[in-house]
């Protein structure tokens, strides 16, 4: 892994940033000496960022942003060029999955078009947006990383359609973007989380059947940490990773396998 000295004075983009794997990742550059921009849709939770990170050698400025609203996403990217210069890397981890269905197992013929927008907008289209204005800011410099959150769900099959074919899209996203940007000094590349403990999956140890399914695939037999992914995005993003592009690493505990 990069030594903190090589993200001093660079400048991070995180979104999904006020808890999770954008938290964990939003303290893991902050520490290894970069600036940071972290952005979400919970202010309290922002703050109290900010403030665990002062004493720490980089520092976050708390954005503020809905990654579905193209004037937000803007905002924050302009952030972080008017606070700190430019953008070195971006890390568009946000998301927000919400149930379909009584029972929230509905299959995909029982979606509505509300659903399956919600899905787009979430967990590609944002990240699309995301892009778009990164790369704008990335491209004059002649230098960037991007690291797109695919999930575990974006390489293999999974229950939900729509979050599914989302992902899916990021991984092909991720991929385009390495290959439209060839030459120009900008690095792509996506992660894919399996079951990491979080805020979202809390209530999955209390559910018997989708922890049997986890462990019963995984090699590892617990849930991820977010700190595991986190450590993963940063070295995506040094200069140890700079033959690397347009992969879509999973971090599943051997889920996939």
């Amino acid at each position: 892994m990069a030594s903190g000295s090589e993200f001093e004075g660079k400048v991070a983009l995180i979104t999904g940033a006020t808890s999770g794997i954008g938290r964990a990742t939003a303290i893991e550059f902050a520490t290894a000496g970069a600036s940071v921009v972290a952005t979400g849709r919970r202010a309290d939770r922002g703050r109290e960022l900010e403030t665990e990170a002062s004493g720490l050698a980089g520092s976050i400025l708390f954005v503020e942003a809905d990654v579905t609203v193209a004037d937000d996403v803007k905002r924050m990217v302009d952030a972080a060029v008017d606070e700190f210069g430019g953008l070195d890397f971006a890390f568009n981890n946000a998301g927000a999955s919400r149930s379909l269905g009584a029972d929230g197992k509905a299959r995909l013929h029982e979606y509505t078009d509300e659903d399956w927008d919600y899905y787009s907008e979430m967990f590609l289209k944002s990240v699309w947006r995301c892009m778009k204005h990164e790369i704008e800011v990335m491209l004059p410099a002649g230098h960037g990383v991007i690291i797109n959150n695919a999930s575990v769900a974006g390489v293999v099959g999974a229950g939900n359609a729509a979050y599914t074919t989302m992902k899916h899209g990021v991984v092909g996203l991720t991929r385009s973007a390495t290959r439209q940007y060839a030459g120009e000094g900008l690095r792509f590349n996506a992660v894919c989380p399996g079951w990491i403990d979080t805020e979202m999956t809390a209530a999955w140890k209390d559910d018997p059947e989708r922890s049997e399914f986890f462990f019963s695939k995984q090699s590892v037999k617990r849930p991820g940490e977010p700190p595991e992914v986190a450590s993963l995005v940063k070295w995506l993003c040094s200069d140890g990773a700079a033959f690397v592009d347009g992969v879509a690493w999973r971090v599943d505990g051997g889920l996939s396998v």
